[in-house]
């Protein structure tokens, strides 16, 4: 610490007329610090000391202990620099950065010119608004160091030949004239954090996919989908709102938007049967001519004394794209919100992988929280991403510590940039289908922007018997691994499929809203080897169908000329059913599907819209929403203003604010919408 009279002395001191020989040493010493940012060969994170901020520090408090006072040549140069260096810092609360023209990708991201080895130092004299990065070339700088192959320590100057005259004013020049410069332009040679950027590439990938079309019911009487209760879409499609951008249509899947949302429908009364399912059919909002076929099932929640013991394994991406205040230390906070959720009988392993794959925690019993979270706490990024080995380690250790009748799975955390081993999406689809035969289950959950893998995350989750959901805040990781910690975590069905079949005496056309990426082909329904989705404890799943009544003004399709006489005869069976619903699954541990069928009669109709529950019309305002984001025809002429009006009259009880947060998000597009257009 430096009392106060050592402070009014330095303060009262006046620095004497650097000479040349300290001038060339000073030079030299600028020199060498810049070579040796320039070079630096660390690739993740940053290293401590190496950077030009900490340098500056740790000099400018040597000078202050007095550690250079023994050279008052040196310390008057380097003083005044040093102290404008560290206040412009304070004031941008940013470091300065620098890039070298090999790290121009990472410099074009942060909007960083690459500073250029051969370019001449800027003349102080020139105007100053035209500046640019103070750089001295490599031949001036081996010159540099040739003659002055000796240093000062501790104070103690080393003779040593002066530098040349005008290299050493430039210097003695440059940091009280151009200082004013960086200060007023600090783009000339910086890139402070709050200045505006360039965006960053988008490297997010999301699959593409097509809406689903309008069709016949004569011609394409039957639809069959894999059930689907991932949510990562409506919390993608929220980050990307909240910061003022409409989401790509790709990203907007309407299924899980829809499902996204706590729903009260009527669950089943016993364990024995999974899950019950309600058909509702009420007029389309948006449409006046077509209907609503809202199909809602509900699954049976297992009460708390009756849940299984817990087997699982976090699977934590700690590569080096993970080094972001949204990605890893994001998901440190919310796995420290899962473990605390569990029983003491649960176990949890944990596994990393950046440029390999290593085990963190061995299987560990809950009660042993505290080294759990310690375990959590000391996970950091750096490296490139083996996911592959990752997943394979992961899966070894829940068969490690399988729990029969109980619920093994593994939890896999990470932006999806794999890199490393098998990156393709089908081989990795492949190694999940192979893994999944060993009972145990797979949850993804995605975190960041600019480097999501959505596509990859979707295809493993779905094809590992598991879910999906993206965590961008942790208000959110609270709702997926707290409040639906029963809905994630035990799975009281698998594999179920959804067929439906319309009657086309009732029904002339029908859409599907969603699940464009769940589709099944009639066949599959039967084929118990055909993977589907899982359904967890009380768990709610809504799929919407918009038909068009026979004899509709709404059609979209010419009626074909010979087709009619085959049903138009008044032979058709079930004549007065509007469609027939069949649903497939299997017990968690089982390999046998079984059958569920619910008729939809006119007894399932409803008179109007407004008649129709208050979570029927809820959902529907989420889909129309969805459809909306995604520019579809449909909804066209349905304005956000009347979503808004439906979700609010459907708001209902909202004891964790979710629908009033929707509410805010249709406001936010319409916003967005109205001023692109």
């Amino acid at each position: 610490m430096v009392d106060d009279n050592e402070l009014d002395m330095l303060g009262n001191m006046q620095a004497p007329t650097p000479s040349a020989e300290v001038r060339a040493r000073a030079l030299a010493a600028a020199m060498t610090a810049f070579d040796e940012e320039k070079i630096s060969t660390a690739t993740q994170g940053t290293q401590q000391g190496n950077r030009l901020t900490e340098r500056a520090r740790k000099l400018w408090r040597d000078i202050m202990q007095k550690k250079l006072i023994a050279a008052p040549a040196l310390a008057g140069l380097v003083a005044l620099p040093i102290a404008g260096y560290a206040t412009f810092y304070l004031m941008e609360q940013s470091p300065f950065q620098f890039s070298a023209p090999e790290e121009s990708e990472l410099a074009r991201q942060r909007g960083v010119a690459p500073v250029t080895a051969a370019e001449p130092l800027q003349n102080p004299d020139a105007e100053l608004g035209a500046a640019k990065p103070l750089v001295a070339s490599q031949e001036a700088k081996q010159k540099a160091e040739t003659k002055n192959n000796e240093v000062a320590v501790m104070g103690e100057v080393a003779p040593a030949s002066p530098a040349p005259a005008p290299m050493a004013d430039q210097v003695a020049r440059m940091s009280m004239q151009n200082m004013p410069t960086l200060m007023a332009r600090p783009e000339a040679a910086i890139a402070p954090n709050d200045m505006p950027m360039p965006a960053a590439e988008n490297r997010d990938r999301v699959q593409d996919f097509k809406t689903n079309p309008v069709r016949s019911a004569l011609e394409d009487p039957v639809s069959t989908f894999s059930i689907d209760v991932d949510t990562a879409s409506y919390s993608f499609v929220r980050r990307s709102l909240k910061e003022g951008v409409l989401p790509q249509p790709d990203t907007v899947r309407v299924e899980e938007m829809v499902n996204y949302f706590p729903y009260d429908w009527k669950g089943p009364e016993q364990a024995s049967v999974p899950f019950n399912t309600t058909v509702s059919v009420m007029p389309t909002p948006w449409n006046e001519q077509t209907k609503l076929m809202h199909v809602a099932i509900k699954g049976y929640d297992v009460q708390p004394a009756a849940r299984p013991t817990a087997n699982l394994v976090f699977l934590i991406d700690v590569s080096g794209s993970m080094d972001e205040p949204d990605k890893l230390p994001l998901l440190r906070s919310a796995f420290r919100l899962l473990v605390n959720k569990l029983a003491a009988d649960d176990t949890v392993s944990i596994v990393t992988y950046a440029g390999d794959a290593g085990t963190v925690l061995e299987p560990t019993k809950a009660s042993e929280r505290d080294k759990i979270l310690a375990a959590i706490d000391t996970l950091a990024p750096g490296g490139s991403t083996a996911g592959e080995a990752g997943i394979r380690e992961a899966y070894r250790l829940a068969q490690k510590s399988f729990v029969k009748d109980g619920i093994n799975r593994v939890m896999l955390a990470t932006d999806g940039d794999f890199n490393v081993g098998q990156t393709d999406d089908n081989d990795l689809k492949r190694l999940i289908e192979d893994k999944r035969k060993s009972g145990v289950f797979l949850s993804v959950f995605g975190f960041g922007r600019g480097n999501l893998n959505d596509q990859m995350m979707q295809t493993i989750a779905q094809n590992g018997n598991g879910t999906a959901a993206y965590i961008d805040t942790l208000a959110e990781a609270e709702k997926v691994l707290v409040q639906d910690a029963s809905s994630t975590l035990f799975p009281i069905a698998k594999d179920v499929k959804i067929q439906v079949e319309f009657n086309p005496a009732a029904v002339a056309e029908y859409r599907l809203i969603g699940y464009e990426t769940r589709a099944l082909n009639r066949e599959d329904f039967n084929n118990d080897r055909v993977d589907a989705g899982e359904i967890g404890s009380g768990h709610s799943v809504t799929a919407i169908y918009e038909i068009t009544p026979k004899d509709s003004a709404a059609l979209a399709m010419d009626p074909l000329r010979y087709g009619q006489a085959s049903t138009g005869n008044g032979g058709v069976a079930n004549a007065d059913e509007y469609a027939f619903v069949k649903i497939r699954y299997k017990a968690p541990d089982g390999d046998v599907s079984k059958l569920i069928t619910t008729p939809v009669t006119k007894a399932n109709e409803v008179a109007s819209f407004d008649a129709a529950g208050t979570d029927q019309r809820f959902s529907v305002a989420v889909a129309a929403f969805g459809q909306k984001l995604r520019d579809e025809d449909a909804t066209a002429k349905f304005g956000f203003d009347r979503i808004a009006e439906i979700a609010s009259a459907a708001r209902g009880e909202d004891p964790y604010g979710y629908r009033a947060e929707f509410l805010s998000l249709v406001r936010l597009a319409s916003s967005l919408q109205g001023s692109k257009q």
